[in-house]
């Protein structure tokens, strides 16, 4: 499924969020991949996860179940969650 540019404009947010966050280095929001687990490859830890959570919930104006946040392991996932969640109201 092609991506839309509401999509990648979020996920460029969203990268962008985490590298401010984290303090990441050698990565623009630009050059952050989408699917990169980031967990697994990043090394986000669930406090770094939690913070990231409350940044995009106050950015994007949603409501993020703290039972959600093991689901949020990429940038695609996490807009893709965003786009859900404004779409049902939430």
């Amino acid at each position: 499924m092609p991506m839309t540019t509401d999509t990648q404009q979020t996920i460029t947010r969203i990268a962008d969020i985490i590298i401010n966050e984290l303090k990441l280095e050698d990565v623009t929001p630009e050059t952050f991949d989408a699917d990169l687990d980031l967990v697994d490859e990043v090394g986000i830890d669930s406090m770094d996860l939690a913070t990231i959570a409350l940044v995009i919930r106050d950015e994007f104006g949603i409501r993020i179940d703290e039972d959600d946040y093991p689901r949020l392991t990429t940038l695609r996932i996490i807009a893709e969650y965003i786009a859900e969640k404004r779409s049902s109201g939430e």
